[in-house]
């Protein structure tokens, strides 16, 4: 897919990004190698089926969207004493060797065009560090995004046995309108994740969007195991005008182990695109896909799903299902699970299903005096009950639960 040159972009505004927030000359250097190859990178692949490209990002004006000398946001992190959480400008004092040795060894900043231009233009963005034998279970990191664009990295390293909790929030401002002319006023966040999990360590990453819709968001996370580690990922949208998110794991260590569990909630014509991948890499790895959502309105979704196992990743174990439920005659979905198999010695499977609230159990609720409306969010909540069962984190199930009954009603 074509990307487009920004003329309103240079590498002064690169350098007076860096310069601001007083980081080392080798993120400068990764700044600027990533700027100079925006004319050379494509935009993240869409699903296609014939005839239709479900996700138009080339439509997107980055000219218009764009504003990297007046990026804001208030962020409150908030984590355990032995567990360092710190925004990049006041980590790199102490920590700034840990940053450099894993900063872009699991997502590459120039993966596509959109990574580029986060991580030659991010101005915010958080550093958690666990350190070996550590055990840290409430790290929340809670952001507003106040201007028309905001870029921001995020890092997690953890040692050797050592195991986090992190919940990530994310959501529009009081503020944000006032930034936006009322003749252009859309914006645009990305965000970008990595996580290195170091032998026997466990991170668990919970992440809920719920920016407003006149947002364009696109977030990618990924996450590296070595041997025996855990990369649990929980992922709910419920915001944005239109939202491309890529949850992925490689599975990198003989042992380890990775699940992934979605939510999303569209209405209005919102557009979720949403893809979870693993990549089993070593032996004996386990991963375990789960998405669920719903569509009411005129609201569009396409989901892919890949889990692709390696010639040396012997006795893998690899389960995935997507299920979405239509409110409206008007809303679309498709799915595309995807099996790639290239080891006979291992078990995998894979399901998507896209239908409407149940009629037969409609009516019975109604024979029994309960009114429509009331039917039937009770089933929508009801549908979304196997995905917050595997939500083991309270806070992130109440929070995720508390905005799909305020969007039912």
């Amino acid at each position: 897919m074509s990307t487009q040159v920004l003329d309103s972009l240079s590498e002064d505004t690169v350098r007076r990004i860096a310069e601001e927030r007083d980081e080392p000359d080798w993120l400068l250097e990764t700044r600027l190698d990533a700027f100079d190859e925006l004319d050379e990178l494509d935009l993240p692949d869409v699903i296609q089926t014939p005839g239709r490209r479900w996700t138009n990002l080339e439509g997107l004006d980055f000219e218009s969207l764009v504003d990297p000398l007046n990026q804001a946001d208030v962020t409150e992190r908030d984590g355990e004493d032995d567990v360092v959480v710190l925004p990049f400008t006041e980590a790199f004092a102490e920590y700034g060797d840990v940053i450099e040795a894993n900063f872009g060894s699991v997502l590459d900043p120039q993966e596509n065009y959109l990574t580029a231009l986060s991580v030659a233009l991010f101005t915010t963005g958080t550093f958690v560090y666990v350190p070996a034998g550590v055990d840290a279970e409430d790290v929340t990191i809670r952001a507003e995004m106040n201007s028309r664009s905001l870029f921001s990295q995020t890092l997690v390293v953890t040692e050797e046995s050592s195991s986090v909790t992190i919940l990530e929030g994310i959501e529009s401002g009081a503020d944000a309108a006032a930034d936006v002319s009322p003749a252009n006023a859309d914006r645009y966040f990305s965000n970008l994740v990595e996580v290195a999990a170091g032998e026997n360590s466990y991170v668990q990453y919970g992440s809920l969007q719920n920016l407003a819709e006149d947002t364009y968001t696109y977030t990618l996370k990924r996450g590296s195991t070595d041997t025996y580690a855990t990369i649990n990922w929980i992922e709910g949208n419920l915001g944005s005008a239109l939202t491309r998110s890529d949850v992925e794991t490689e599975l990198d260590g003989d042992g380890s182990e990775t699940q992934i569990v979605g939510a999303f909630f569209g209405h209005d014509d919102q557009h979720l695109d949403l893809n979870a991948r693993v990549w089993h890499n070593a032996e004996n790895t386990t991963a375990d896909l789960v998405t669920r959502g719903v569509l009411d309105e005129e609201a569009r979704s396409v989901y892919e799903g890949v889990q692709d196992v390696g010639r040396d990743a012997w006795n893998t174990s690899s389960y995935q299902r997507e299920n979405t439920l239509m409110l409206s005659d008007d809303a679309e979905a498709d799915a595309s699970p995807k099996l790639i198999i290239h080891n006979h010695d291992t078990e995998a499977s894979h399901s998507a299903t896209v239908g409407q609230v149940d009629a037969e159990e409609l009516f019975y609720m109604k024979s029994r005096s309960i009114d429509p409306e009331t039917a039937r969010n009770m089933l929508v909540e009801g549908f979304f009950v196997p995905v917050l069962e595997e939500i083991r984190v309270d806070e992130f199930r109440d929070d995720l639960e508390e905005l799909v009954q305020a969007r039912l009603e």
